[in-house]
């Protein structure tokens, strides 16, 4: 059977109990994501930063200066000078840094759509831990009852001299090594949960229980790289900073254009004045040298970084889309196998039966248990690996 076969059928027939009915996965990364004190600090940044960026497109400060020329030796009377003028870039220049600041703005929400993935995953990864902390407690809950069972029966042999104070003395290890294993998985949950607590800006998530059940749906490698390349927030990223560097391109060529600056002037001496217009204009010999073979550079520099880049990701995102497929026919081999099996009932009644000593019930016991933990842990895997695929689509 090939691995797409396997995806299809499997695929479907795969469960993960994780979310309450009230609350959904969806509903729950929603709730982290309107409350997160770090994606609220970001958009006030991004507000911040655009304001900053359409300041740079404003023009200078009108001008106003003036003489008043009372000394000397002169005939007229005294001189009066002023004048006032406004200066600015040509008017392609404004235009021109209009364009890259909407770039930069687009930046800024790539990024911003880049941080917003990378805590909703990380949240989205601690809530498939939580849901599985929980599964393996009421399983290991369930164990330690056997244990104490187990221990109890042999107590009573124990008393009636029937075994001897090796295997009461096992069998009670036996018990205590379960007990701390629920009160270690509890104390992960409580550490989970406190990790979840500061994702949702300190507000505890509710609602997580075993209740709903979701589903893992993948498509092929192909399929899934294209909505990548299109939704991926690194990905865009990528796209957006080279629209960057490609719109500071074509505003470093606009302001080679001279500045102009007009104005009104005024001059008089006694009952002799002359009043008119000012007009200016700027030599642009120095001020952007080499600036638009930087800005060139760096455009080529992007197109040439989006390229490495995009080509790593893909060779990563192969790698885990061919790990989730191995795992998974793995997983679907452990399922048929184990699946109806009920193997730790089995042997504790065997044993209650004195089909088995203690030792030989421990063993068999320990084996099967320890298939029972790979597969759950290979389920969890799975679940952490479709995050991984899938988070384009947080």
């Amino acid at each position: 059977m090939t691995k797409h076969i396997v995806f299809a059928i499997c695929g479907c027939l795969f469960f993960v109990n994780g979310f309450s009915q009230a609350n959904s996965l969806e509903e729950l990364l929603n709730e982290i994501e309107q409350n997160n004190i770090e994606l609220k600090g970001y958009q006030s940044f991004i507000e911040s930063q655009q304001l900053e960026n359409k300041s740079t497109n404003n023009l200078p400060n009108p001008k106003l200066s003036g003489y008043y020329l009372p000394f000397g030796d002169n005939t007229t009377g005294d001189y009066t000078e002023y004048q006032i003028s406004q200066s600015f870039e040509f008017p392609t220049v404004y235009v021109a840094r209009g364009k890259w600041n909407e770039s930069k703005s687009k930046q800024l929400e790539s990024a911003y759509a880049n941080k917003r993935q990378f805590v909703l995953l990380n949240a989205k990864e601690l809530l498939i831990d939580l849901t599985f902390l929980q599964r393996k407690k009421v399983i290991e809950t369930e164990r330690s009852a056997q244990s104490k069972q187990v221990f109890d029966q042999i107590q009573e042999l124990f008393n009636k001299e029937q075994v001897g104070i090796l295997d009461l003395n096992k069998a009670k290890i036996a018990w205590i090594q379960e007990q701390f294993v629920v009160e270690q998985i509890e104390s992960d949950i409580q550490i989970q949960r406190a990790k979840l607590k500061t994702l949702n800006g300190g507000n505890a998530v509710k609602g997580i229980s075993k209740q709903i059940i979701f589903t893992i749906k993948i498509g092929t490698l192909e399929n899934l790289w294209q909505e990548k390349l299109t939704n991926e927030p690194v990905l865009q990223e990528l796209k957006v900073n080279e629209a960057v560097s490609f719109q500071k391109v074509k505003l470093e060529k606009n302001k080679v254009l001279p500045d102009v600056a007009l104005g009104y002037n005024y001059q008089g001496a006694s009952d002799s004045n002359y009043s008119g217009f000012y007009g200016g204009i700027s030599i642009p010999l120095w001020n952007s040298k080499y600036k638009v073979k930087a800005a060139e550079a760096n455009f080529e520099y992007q197109q040439s970084n989006t390229e490495v880049i995009t080509s790593s990701l893909y060779a990563q995102f192969q790698e885990t889309y061919n790990r989730y497929g191995l795992i998974l026919e793995k997983f679907n081999e452990y399922q048929t196998t184990m699946g109806n099996l009920n193997s730790e009932q089995l042997l504790l009644k065997a044993y209650m039966l004195g089909e088995y000593s203690f030792m030989d019930y421990y063993v068999e016991l320990q084996f099967y248990r320890n298939a029972s933990d790979k597969m759950l842990q290979m389920e969890k895997e799975l679940q952490l690996l479709q995050a991984e695929l899938l988070k384009h689509q947080l």
